[in-house]
């Protein structure tokens, strides 16, 4: 194993911006109510960097034809733009302040500009312009990027090299690589890191891969399986005594690693997929998609259920919505409540435990899944209690409180995006969502859990 410490500086060229920031209701300067310490940014920015606010306003980076835009969530006011060439990804970073952008051959991190600084009993706010940064890693083929515990795993697909970075220090500036290792092989693969300093990581080639490993510290293999054929897919959910609870997704059936074995999930029949997978540390329930089809006719298969996977028996709940979904149609709310995103226009918030629908919020109009996952398509993303819901054919994006189900804000989109990630400058998600002047207060907590999965689409 290569254990390694690296930290690559970042040159800093950040503009001031406005304080008109709503949420989060900070301290004076002689005091305040709030108490933490920061998890969202260290010290703090130079003051030429930045600008000091009373509150701090989620911000909505797009991923669209050409590049990113950031928005504010209170207006839509577009507050920053970055031009890039290809496709391009986007995953949460892990502090809540900046986001992983895999383009071409690379992971790089674009700082969306809101930082929490604690200060004794309460926080200090900052805001300052978004920018694409210096901190990059190279990975041809970029895959997942896996935020877990305070340690972040970025995957290339191309050379299997996987980089497992330091989240808090990307607020100082910093690329704090605290390991790179390489699978066997190249492959479409995944690694998650555990509480316990080991990683989970997934070995196979190009043409297949069946086995999960999870590695000690050292690099020792303490427990490993070869039973989960087309892994892809992971969640991690509500520890045990023991440790990190890790739900993987497998070609029949999904694979649980919990309390330093791994353990399968019984299915019906021989073939079952559940390759997109969303978790919550709160909750031992998975929300997964739920497919039968081996060969579907037109190559995808649009199912109608999802699966609930209870890590704690490894047992599964299949519940029929009535409507299909994809890939981009699932996340967790802040109490763990299980959202999809259904093709009849509705956003389905689920008990997790019971499979009851809480929900059902009018948010689009009616849609089909496109023929490339790549293409624009209806997406969601919860941060701060709030589902962030997109609707790319008609430029639109609906905020939803989770708890009640009401719709609140309704924003115009400037471009026609196909990857959401809002941030909160904390990495915990947790603070109050403000009302604008004709809005219903509503307080929640959430982090949004963006685990980057598409299709088993090796590319």
């Amino acid at each position: 194993m290569n254990l390694m410490r690296t930290i690559v500086m970042k040159r800093r060229a950040v503009a001031l911006v406005g304080a008109g920031m709503l949420a989060l209701s900070a301290c004076s300067a002689g005091g305040g109510s709030s108490s933490g310490s920061s998890d969202g940014g260290g010290e703090a920015a130079p003051s030429t960097d930045r600008t000091e606010v009373g509150a701090l306003s989620p911000r909505i980076v797009l991923a669209h034809e050409g590049g990113i835009t950031t928005l504010d969530s209170s207006d839509g006011s577009t507050l920053g733009s970055e031009e890039l060439e290809g496709y391009v990804r986007l995953n949460p970073a892990g502090d809540g302040r900046n986001v992983a952008v895999s383009a071409s051959d690379a992971i790089t991190m674009y700082d969306t500009g809101l930082l929490a600084q604690g200060h004794g009993d309460h926080f200090h706010y900052y805001v300052q312009e978004p920018t694409l940064t210096d901190l990059t890693v190279e990975a041809p083929h970029p895959g997942h990027v896996v935020p877990h515990g305070d340690r972040t795993a970025l995957f290339s697909d191309g050379t299997g090299e996987v980089t497992v970075i330091d989240p808090a220090a990307l607020g100082e500036g910093q690329l704090e690589i605290l390991e790179q290792t390489s699978t066997e092989d190249p492959h479409h693969g995944v690694a998650v890191p555990l509480s316990d300093g080991g990683k989970l990581v997934t070995q196979g080639t190009e043409e297949e891969r069946s086995t999960v490993q999870v590695l000690d510290e050292d690099g020792k293999v303490t427990a490993e399986t070869d039973d989960c054929p087309g892994v892809h897919g992971e969640a991690a959910a509500q520890p045990t005594e023991s440790g990190d609870v890790i739900s993987l997704g497998c070609e029949n059936g999904s694979v649980i690693y919990r309390d330093g074995e791994f353990h399968k999930v019984d299915i019906e029949g021989d073939y079952q997929r559940s390759g997109n997978q969303m978790g919550h540390e709160d909750s031992p329930i998975v929300l997964a998609d739920h497919k039968v089809e081996a060969d579907p006719a037109g190559g995808i298969e649009r199912p109608t259920e999802v699966a609930l996977i209870d890590t704690r028996d490894d047992t599964q709940q299949i519940v029929d919505l009535g409507s299909e979904y994809w890939f981009r149609s699932l996340d967790r709310g802040p109490d763990g409540e299980a959202l999809v995103l259904t093709a009849d226009g509705e956003l389905n918030i689920l008990d997790p435990e019971t499979g009851e629908i809480l929900h059902e919020v009018p948010v689009t109009g009616e849609w089909t899944e496109p023929e490339q996952w790549q293409a624009p398509g209806p997406m969601l993303d919860v941060a701060d209690g709030t589902a962030f819901v997109v609707d790319p054919e008609a430029k639109k994006l609906t905020m939803v409180d989770v708890a009640s189900g009401e719709v609140y804000r309704e924003l115009d989109l400037p471009v026609v995006p196909h990857e959401i990630q809002v941030t909160t400058g904390t990495a915990s998600g947790e603070y109050e969502v403000a009302p604008g002047a004709d809005d219903e207060a509503a307080e929640d907590s959430a982090a949004s859990d963006g685990g980057g999965d598409h299709e088993g689409h090796d590319h």
